[in-house]
């Protein structure tokens, strides 16, 4: 199938399975790393899955939104158990990622410079 012919994945209801682009690149993130063997499909669906439990506990609704930020909040967990990267990283990484957000002209995308 050739690049133009591909079209936006379709949820169920014929919208868009992800509503921003950060959604998408957590699940082929965490998928890339169950496929090199950083994790395993089955740690990556127990962490998720506490992620989601502790949302739910916590008054969370049950919305795309919030499972995305479950598997966000579940890669995170797992990227630092298996010593991918750590809190300080991450927190750099989050405020490099503000900074370049509020700095960015609106309908621009947003382009983090190298680490």
């Amino acid at each position: 199938m050739k690049a133009a012919e591909l079209s936006p994945l379709k949820a169920r209801d014929g919208e868009p399975a992800f509503a921003e682009p950060w959604q998408a690149q957590v699940i082929a993130l965490a998928s890339a790393l169950v496929a090199k063997g950083r994790f395993t499909a089955a740690e990556w669906s127990d962490t998720l899955g506490d992620e989601i439990r502790r949302a739910n506990a916590g008054g969370a609704p049950d919305t795309a939104s919030t499972y995305y930020q479950c598997a966000l909040e579940a890669l995170e967990r797992l990227s630092k158990k298996h010593a991918l990267t750590d809190a300080a990283q991450l927190a750099a990484r989050k405020e490099a990622w503000i900074e370049a957000y509020e700095h960015t002209p609106h309908g621009q995308p947003v382009e983090l410079g190298e680490r």
